[in-house]
């Protein structure tokens, strides 16, 4: 069975990129836990309340199948956070699935997996991994490699259906 973790903010995670996404990972029967820097209940921009299941920190990437960052304005608290970064690279570096959607691509960039590859995200922050290295395309959903980007909650439901198809 697959097991794909999901980190979300503790505040202010985009609701429909995290429960859209672990909805149609559930039904294929792939296992879902989500991850934060607290195991106290998370809200999401929307009001959604969610129960992380494991810590930020004790997240190790040879548990899982794909590790998935999701956006909201609170992912900015991960865009220069050694944690996070630290378990991307690993995961990239172990040939792991490594997914972000809405802004939380820009973690992916700062982490330094992006560099040179195409990736997309939500378009205020097309400018942020331009700088950072990325070819930015602006598209819906954007699969390089192991890696997978997307632009936003509009995309919420392709980028859970490209993530499946990764995980087959």
């Amino acid at each position: 069975m697959k097991k794909v973790v999901m980190v979300i903010a503790h505040e202010t995670f985009r609701d429909e990129e995290l429960l859209e996404p672990q909805a149609i990972l559930a039904k294929q029967g792939i296992t879902v836990s989500v991850a934060s820097t607290s195991l106290s209940p998370a809200t999401g921009k929307l009001g959604a309340k969610v129960k992380p299941d494991i810590l930020l920190k004790d997240v190790s990437p040879d548990a899982y199948d794909a590790v998935v960052f999701v956006g909201g304005g609170g992912a900015t608290l991960y865009f220069d956070d050694p944690v996070a970064h630290r378990l991307i690279q690993d995961a990239y570096a172990q040939g792991k699935i490594v997914a972000a959607i809405c802004i939380a691509p820009v973690i992916l960039a700062k982490a330094g997996i992006l560099k040179g590859k195409r990736a997309t995200c939500w378009f205020e922050e097309g400018d942020t991994l331009t700088r950072l290295g990325v070819s930015f395309t602006g598209a819906l959903v954007e699969k390089e490699g192991t890696i997978l980007t997307a632009n936003g909650p509009a995309a919420a439901k392709a980028f859970a259906l490209a993530l499946v198809e990764m995980l087959k």
